[in-house]
């Protein structure tokens, strides 16, 4: 019966890697990939060359059953995504659920996420927190912004430069225009920097200068 490993790769500085991670991804015998290209300039950055596989969103309902064969076959298979850790807002739940259903061994390995880094740095308390991912582009939208409308602790979303004035003009519409807010932007990388303000602060700051790069919003909690 094989394994399968959840590598963690660095959302940003490539120093961020752990020597576990170098190690498992030189000793296993298949690497399931996001993006094969992506993943192979990591592995040459690291000197390591493996057979890569891809296994995205698009793909992995059509090619989990050979999956699990092979990583059945295999002694241990490794599963990465482009940048942090596999099934956070990226591929990787439907094949872990399936190991797990199938009885193969699944072990994931501590590492880069830009959740944990931009909610430490952002001021707002860790103690509890309330993780949303992703909102919909559309439908359903509205609704998950008052889900989160009562709750006490601080919130975390994921966003993209395209769509975050959208999504602060939402919140503000729902929440109070003076909820204190904190967007970071390009986590571990060259250009990380942290905006601090309310949310109709941060509205009108974005709006008159337009983000790129990955984003990060943390919310303070209804007090």
């Amino acid at each position: 019966m094989g394994k399968l490993i959840i590598v963690p790769t660095p959302i940003g500085n490539l120093e961020d890697i752990t020597l576990r991670a170098i190690r498992y991804l030189k000793e296993c015998d298949l690497i399931y990939a996001e993006d094969t290209r992506v993943t192979r300039r990591l592995l040459s950055h690291l000197n390591i060359d493996k057979r890569t596989v891809a296994f995205h969103s698009h793909n992995e309902h059509r090619i989990l059953d050979k999956c699990i064969e092979t990583i059945e076959e295999n002694e241990f298979t490794v599963l990465v995504s482009d940048a942090g850790t596999p099934g956070i807002s990226d591929p990787g739940y439907l094949l872990v659920h399936a190991c797990v259903s199938h009885g193969i061994e699944v072990e994931c390995l501590p590492g880069p996420t830009a959740i944990i880094p931009a909610l430490v740095a952002s001021g707002f308390t860790c103690e509890r927190f309330h993780f949303e991912g992703f909102l919909p582009h559309k439908k359903g939208r509205e609704t998950r912004i008052k889900s989160i409308s009562e709750l006490t602790c601080t919130v975390v979303y994921y966003e993209s430069p395209h769509r975050i004035v959208k999504t602060l003009t939402q919140l503000q519409k729902v929440l109070e225009e003076d909820r204190k807010a904190c967007v970071v932007r390009e986590i571990s990388k060259i250009y990380e920097t942290y905006h601090h303000g309310t949310l109709s602060e941060l509205m009108t700051y974005f709006t008159e200068n337009k983000p790129k790069g990955e984003l990060v919003l943390i919310m303070e909690g209804k007090s």
